[in-house]
């Protein structure tokens, strides 16, 4: 057997000279202290592009909240009941009453209030009966235009907006919550009003971004209320579609006919 050793001292001195090639003979401390300053400038470009993360961070928090959170206003989900004349209510036996009567129907809605934008959204979903359109209605208080997409049709309607019918953004959203907690207007009424087509819009961009997203793409065209229109009959034959919604103490029925 051959016992194989190493020598002991030549080792350290053979890790003496590696180490030494290392090391330089004269110790400047100038050249010490060099040494810490790169380790010292990477903390500093550390905590600097820390800094600029988290501010970059709140920054673009503040602009999700303001573009996507106050965005979306305050949304409610309610319904109303209200009276119509002439509703002929059917009876648990199928048979309809032989004499018109007054019924209850419920009306439902989603309705986004902007106050800081003066923008109501409603968005009247399919009702239960099949004489409605659902629809989405912007009214735009700063602009001063209602738009209509009727949702059956896939087309929009523009109209000036009546001040005197539709609740200001405000007033609307503190009946809102009134009808979401069930303590204010049990049951309502119906009012009539009557729209006319009358001109096909090809630039709708100037009605302003609320009412462009809505109808983007859309067949928009503007319309005049009835009574407005000199020459107009009354009892003339239109094809009329229906739309009932409400923004004020009562169901609204807007009938849209084109001549």
């Amino acid at each position: 057997m051959v016992k194989v050793t190493f020598n002991s001292a030549l080792a350290q001195k053979e890790v003496k000279k590696d180490s030494e090639t290392l090391i330089p003979d004269d110790k400047d401390p100038e050249a010490s202290q060099v040494v810490g300053r790169p380790s010292r400038a990477w903390c500093w470009c550390f905590y600097l592009g820390l800094a600029l993360i988290l501010s970059g961070v709140v920054v673009g928090g503040a602009y999700l909240y303001r573009y996507y959170v106050l965005e979306e206003g305050q949304v409610f989900v309610c319904g109303v009941k209200y009276r119509e004349e002439n509703f002929r209510i059917q009876e648990e036996n199928d048979y309809l009453m032989e004499e018109p009567a007054v019924g209850l129907r419920r009306i439902d809605e989603i309705v986004r209030v902007l106050q800081d934008e003066e923008v109501e959204l409603i968005n009247v979903p399919v009702p239960n009966f099949s004489d409605s359109d659902p629809a989405i209605i912007v009214h735009d208080f700063k602009r001063r235009l209602t738009a209509y997409l009727d949702l059956s049709l896939d087309k929009c309607y523009v109209i000036p907006l009546n001040m005197s019918v539709v609740m200001p953004p405000h007033d609307l959203m503190d009946l809102l919550a009134k009808l979401k907690a069930g303590t204010y207007l049990p049951q309502t009424y119906l009012v009539h009003e009557e729209m006319i087509v009358t001109e096909k819009l090809d630039d709708i961009e100037p009605l302003g971004s609320y009412i462009y997203k809505v109808c983007r793409n859309k067949d928009t065209y503007r319309l005049h209320r009835r009574d407005t229109i000199l020459g107009m009959q009354k009892r003339e034959a239109l094809n009329c579609r229906k739309i009932r919604h409400f923004e004020n103490l009562f169901v609204m029925e807007t009938l849209i006919c084109e001549l």
